[in-house]
């Protein structure tokens, strides 16, 4: 999608909610290739139901929440 989409020599903020930890990397190669900039980057738990987690009903319930919210403001 942001191979496609993102225009080329813009100012980015990364945005992401993760079960395990915050993965940037992939969207990152891509920001690169567009010769875009990073600028900010904010992460937090969410709620994750992917693989593993699913057998035990997930994990971070109820994340992101207000103080998450308010952290990245």
């Amino acid at each position: 999608f942001a191979s496609v989409n993102l225009t080329d020599n813009k100012n980015v903020f990364l945005i992401c909610t993760y079960g395990g930890r915050p993965v940037f990397k992939s969207i990152e190669r891509v920001i690169a290739y567009k010769h875009d900039n990073i600028v900010g980057r904010f992460s937090c738990k969410g709620f994750d139901t992917f693989g593993p987690f699913k057998l035990i009903g997930g994990v971070s319930k109820g994340h992101p929440d207000e103080k998450d919210i308010a952290a990245a403001i």
